[in-house]
């Protein structure tokens, strides 16, 4: 019955709109055909016009309204040229729009169809080709060249004294691991994923350098003014690490690792402050549609000092010892604990 009536008034709609058409046709007929249409082309005419003030205002307020808002100032050193160009683009393409569009509905205004007034017909001009062929090429070129510098900086190579952190993406989570005193990220196989073993990230434990490396989900930890480099995987599907605060981004592809680095500038309680939001967190999303939970695929950042950090560092225990309890020596000791005889005198 549902569906009836959607069709009837889908039929309905289209059978009153059909005959205004008509009584439209049958009114240009008595009043005259030619005064009919050059009447229409005149309320045209001043609609184009009103259209062009109205969309400009509004493109103003909504520009004076958002600006700024949405993602807030950039929190990364990266950030700050990402930003610098995105305006630098948006103000060259805002003049060209501005002028282009003034100009479209001002001369359909002005030139709009009038008795005695013929057409001038303008076929081609080499010059006019000329100046709007080569200024937007060479106007296009100039802010392709910046961003592939910007883009070859952001993927270069890191400096000496970043600090790595591996970012494997999965349906639907992020997984992080943090190299120990080494510097260094032990070597991993996919074949050895197995999480039920305490070895979600596929770590190769006769490598000495996963000895001291530290595995978290969900959250990751970085140290303000301090480079980070990301090495970025994925286990299942394509993703991607989007860091819109930091204005990054990188696919995470299965079995091809990726890189990028930057340094942050603000830590999570600054921009707390900055944005007057208590509740202010960084976050990590994946901008790459990966699956039915992909719109849940959230993790935390947390920008903080260097003191801070390696606090919450020594709060962790290498993934080794996770996966081999046996080999840890604070498991060891307890157990010699708990099995040393209890000596002393005994009261009777």
């Amino acid at each position: 019955m549902q569906t009836f009536f959607i069709v009837a008034i889908l039929a309905l709609g289209f059978l009153i709109t059909f005959q205004i058409a008509k009584a439209s046709e049958y009114v240009a007929v008595l009043r005259g055909y030619e005064r009919s249409r050059l009447q229409s082309n005149r309320i045209n005419g001043f609609l184009l016009l009103a259209f062009l003030v109205i969309g400009l205002v509004g493109v103003f307020y909504c520009n004076e309204r958002l600006k700024g808002k949405i993602l807030g100032v950039p929190a990364s050193d990266h950030g700050v040229l990402v930003d610098r160009m995105l305006y630098v683009t948006l103000g060259i393409t805002f003049f060209v729009f501005v002028l282009t569009q003034i100009g479209l509905f001002w001369f359909s205004y002005k030139y709009q169809e009038k008795e005695n007034q013929k057409p001038f017909y303008f076929p081609h001009n080499n010059k006019l080709e000329l100046i709007w062929t080569v200024i937007p090429a060479i106007t296009l070129t100039v802010l392709v060249g910046f961003g592939i510098f910007y883009w070859f900086k952001i993927t270069g190579t890191a400096p000496k004294n970043a600090m790595r952190v591996e970012v494997t993406g999965k349906q639907f989570g992020w997984e992080f691991r943090y190299p120990g005193k080494d510097g260094v990220l032990g070597k991993k196989y996919f074949k050895n994923v197995n999480p039920a073993a305490n070895n979600p990230a596929g770590q190769i434990w006769d490598d000495p350098a996963n000895y001291d490396d530290v595995f978290v989900e969900q959250e990751m930890h970085l140290v303000v003014n301090k480079p980070v480099q990301l090495v970025i995987g994925a286990k299942d599907v394509i993703h991607d690490v989007g860091l819109a605060h930091f204005r990054m981004k990188m696919d995470a592809v299965p079995g091809t690792p990726t890189t990028m680095w930057f340094t942050p500038t603000y830590t999570t309680r600054q921009m707390r402050e900055k944005t007057g939001n208590p509740d202010f967190v960084y976050e990590i999303s994946c901008d790459q549609m990966c699956g039915k939970g992909h719109w849940s695929m959230r993790g935390l950042i947390v920008v903080e000092t260097q003191a801070e950090f390696d606090a919450w560092m020594a709060s962790k225990k290498p993934q080794y010892l996770v996966a081999n309890p046996g080999k840890d020596p604070a498991v060891k000791t307890d157990t010699l604990s708990a099995a040393a005889p209890v000596t002393g005198a005994v009261i009777r």
